[in-house]
């Protein structure tokens, strides 16, 4: 998807994005994965457990096909009891095995299928965020900007009156998710790439969103050449048949085509 400049429609876990990056993890980490272990660790850190018997020791279990193994953190770490001294060794040991260690191989072969499209050299010029928004684009979709960038072909220009009405619905009628599921539905990908609409890509080069004049028949749905970012629509007569034959066509049709 880097490579080809290609949004992947998936959310990944910061500490994905860390170990591509070869950032350590940390506690906070764990969130995203395991909230209610994640609270558990915050809470040991939070407060003095030095007068507390929490039967802790540095070991945890892990479940390997469905039976419950002890793995020591240290040496021994069975018979190791954590502390008020030592809790944030634990911590750190636990969040290094719980993100790290017990993925390892899975990491690194990743790792090494990914470093033959796009070095580690490059990929580290980058932070977590930043990423994130090369990979999977970002949510927010600014209906401003997206006009801003818009093209119109087939008799269609800026001034047509379907087109006004599109951006009206968009910006006045409909919520962020349908406006990603039109995204989704005009290109294959739900999500703004880094730089904004200005970067949209298609059949393997910039290509901006457009929108098409295609017949004259108002019962006609609006549909889409995705590898071309064309959304295509008839003449629609009014503001409330555009807005209801988008509806049904995005509703309908988002989920039969995606590039990414």
């Amino acid at each position: 998807a880097l490579y080809h400049e290609q949004l992947i429609n998936a959310r990944f876990t910061k500490s994905f994005y860390k170990h591509i990056l070869n950032i350590p993890v940390e506690v906070e980490d764990i969130q995203s994965i395991d909230p209610v272990y994640y609270e558990s660790l915050k809470w040991i850190l939070e407060h003095d457990i030095a007068d507390m018997d929490l039967g802790l020791t540095f070991s945890v279990d892990k479940n390997v096909f469905g039976l419950t193994q002890v793995v020591d953190l240290v040496p021994n770490g069975r018979d190791v009891t954590v502390t008020e001294e030592n809790k944030m060794r634990y911590v750190q040991l636990t969040t290094q095995l719980r993100m790290t260690s017990a993925i390892g191989a899975q990491i690194r072969a990743f790792l090494d299928g990914f470093h033959e499209f796009v070095s580690s050299t490059v990929v580290r010029m980058f932070d977590v965020a930043e990423l994130e928004l090369l990979i999977s684009g970002t949510e927010t979709i600014d209906v401003d900007e997206w006009e801003e960038h818009a093209a119109y072909s087939g008799g269609f220009t800026k001034e047509s009156d379907v087109v006004r009405w599109f951006w009206d619905v968009l910006r006045n009628d409909w919520s962020q998710e349908q406006r990603a599921g039109l995204l989704q539905f005009a290109t294959g990908c739900s999500r703004v790439p880094l730089g904004g609409f200005g970067e949209l890509s298609g059949a393997g080069s910039k290509m901006p969103f457009t929108i098409s004049r295609v017949g004259d028949d108002p019962a006609r749905l609006p549909s889409t050449s995705a590898c071309f970012n064309m959304l295509k629509m008839p003449e629609f007569e009014s503001r409330e048949q555009l807005k209801e034959k988008l509806e049904i066509a995005v509703t309908a049709g988002k989920e039969g085509f995606s590039f990414s």
